[in-house]
């Protein structure tokens, strides 16, 4: 049995995938890992071949067209055996020790009946300087049992349940319909946000498993890419606010409501900073359309978001100012992480 699949979307991963792969192959038969190269032109696929012969009843490989991160992650959702599901970059890795921790408690679970979600911690390693900094969850959720979405407190703005922390399991992500936009960046958003509903049994282990490399100039989350790639992170917002009505949120149960408002306020807060980064007549057009579109759609929610949550403070102020307010508060996040 396959107690987890791991996808590892690459594209052009050559000068560091090894370490990724290498670190999941840690889980021996109990898991396997699906390689996506997506369209490389490097020597990805060779590298993705060599795992592929070497450990034929661990690796797998997909070779296919370039159609960007979201496509692979749907690439490996859909020949994923695994019990769990989870996507790990290739230029990221998991901790050794979590690892087996992780694994050995999906077999204990796995004959009491699995829960829909693990959640785990995750870790911003730092190349400019060997720093880290840590990304928990032990004052949110309790540790080491199962428990459902009333025992889940509040969340504050600057934590957030990304995808690094969740090991969904594979059938509640195939029931959620979950697939990914191509060609966009920022989808990890969507796969934090539109599956949660179909969780009902969480389970919080308080390891810190998921490594997440921060120091490519390349990275989406450098703030001048955000910038650049504003329309992505658009695209990416209005799919998570079409997946669930204002309506269906209010019926969820206390802790995943107050969840998913809280997301979703979140993820405004930073698309409204990728289109007022650079402020001219275009960007203010497609926030505007935007809104629009939200409250077409569904005025509660649009409402709940403008003005209810933490997105409305930004509507007190002017729009260059705005700009300046929203930068200013994610140059403080990021130099608090380091994080580009």
């Amino acid at each position: 049995m396959k107690y987890i699949t791991f996808t590892v979307p690459c594209y052009n991963s050559q000068d560091y995938m090894r370490k990724c792969v290498d670190s999941l192959l840690l889980g021996g038969e109990d898991v396997e890992i699906v390689i996506v190269n997506d369209g490389s032109k490097d020597n990805t696929l060779s590298i993705a071949r060599e795992y592929e012969a070497k450990y034929p009843t661990i690796v797998k490989v997909v070779d296919k067209e370039n159609g960007g991160h979201g496509s692979g992650v749907n690439a490996g959702l859909a020949l994923a055996s695994g019990l769990y599901f989870k996507v790990v970059d290739s230029d990221d890795w998991v901790d050794e020790e979590a690892y087996q921790r992780l694994l050995s408690t999906i077999k204990v679970h796995a004959k009491e009946g699995a829960p829909d979600l693990y959640i785990v911690n995750y870790v911003y390693e730092h190349s400019a300087d060997n720093t880290r900094h840590f990304s928990r969850y032990d004052k949110k959720l309790p540790a080491d049992v199962f428990c459902t979405w009333e025992r889940v407190k509040p969340f504050r703005f600057s934590l957030m349940l990304l995808m690094h922390a969740l090991v969904y399991k594979t059938s509640v992500l195939r029931e959620s319909g979950l697939c990914l936009p191509e060609h966009t960046f920022y989808v990890d958003d969507i796969v934090s946000y539109n599956p949660l509903p179909y969780t009902k049994r969480l389970c919080y282990l308080n390891i810190d498993f998921y490594r997440y490399f921060i120091g490519r100039a390349d990275q989406s989350v450098n703030l001048p890419n955000m910038v650049k790639r504003y329309e992505q992170m658009l695209r990416v917002m209005q799919i998570m606010t079409d997946r669930w009505t204002y309506k269906e949120i209010k019926a969820q149960p206390k802790g995943l409501r107050r969840y998913m408002l809280h997301a979703l306020s979140s993820y405004m807060l930073t698309t409204m900073l990728f289109v007022l980064g650079e402020y001219t007549k275009e960007r203010r057009a497609a926030m505007k359309e935007l809104w629009r579109h939200i409250k077409e759609r569904d005025r509660g929610l649009y409402y709940k978001l403008r003005y209810r949550t933490n997105v409305f403070f930004t509507s007190l102020f002017p729009g260059r100012l705005k700009k300046s307010i929203l930068i200013f508060s994610y140059r403080q996040l990021c130099k608090r992480i380091k994080l580009g």
